[in-house]
């Protein structure tokens, strides 16, 4: 992996009660180039280290004391924001098609059984990797469109704004003109009568 991979910064976070488990999957990540790895033996940290960490990515075991990696995933799931895409890689011992068909369905998104291959290991963290940061960039896009189309809609607003203030700028305006007209009118027309009513006086004089 070349060191200016943007997956090497992503955040991984191991959970296994054995401690040679959680060693090796450390030193197989840092092998590969990743920087910030956290590991736990204690599955009850799980949740406390889920919310100081937001990682990118579990690595989850199955079979542990006091919180199995199902009751895990269960609370994760009712912490983790719907929308969200947080993947979790299961490695276990238990390879029984129960053990996969459970884990998937509360939301796993890959299932190896342990022992596993290095290589395949560190391709499947890679793809899961690439899937988070491909929907961490579409919801990005999304919130920079979702924050252009209000800055647009409070745009349009404001012109309509504008538009009904002129357009009642110019009723009043129209209204004024068309009194003034009907005043100007009017002393017009008193105006031709007054001089109507001297020349008819004039006419009886004369």
């Amino acid at each position: 992996m070349r060191a200016d991979d943007p997956l090497t910064e992503a955040r991984i976070l191991v959970v296994d009660d054995q401690e040679a488990n959680v060693r090796l999957l450390q030193r197989l990540l840092e092998r590969a180039g990743y920087t910030h790895v956290s590991t736990t033996t204690d599955s009850r940290q799980v949740l406390a280290m889920y919310e100081e960490l937001d990682p990118d990515l579990i690595l989850l075991d199955l079979l542990m004391p006091h919180m199995d990696g199902f009751e895990v995933m269960g609370e994760l799931g009712r912490r983790v924001p719907d929308g969200s895409y947080v993947p979790i890689l299961v490695l276990t011992a238990d390879a029984t098609p129960q053990a996969r068909q459970r884990a998937l369905s509360m939301g796993a998104r890959d299932f190896l059984t342990k022992p596993f291959d290095h290589d395949e290991a560190l391709l499947r963290i890679r793809n899961l990797l690439e899937t988070r940061s491909l929907h961490l960039r579409l919801r990005d896009q999304n919130d920079v469109l979702e924050q252009r189309v209000g800055e647009r809609t409070a745009e349009l607003q404001r012109n309509m704004e504008v538009l009904r203030k002129t357009s009642e700028q110019r009723r009043m305006l129209l209204a004024h003109l068309a009194k003034v007209n009907r005043l100007a009118m009017s002393g017009l027309e008193e105006a031709v009568a007054g001089e109507q009513a001297i020349v008819d006086g004039d006419g009886i004089v004369g």
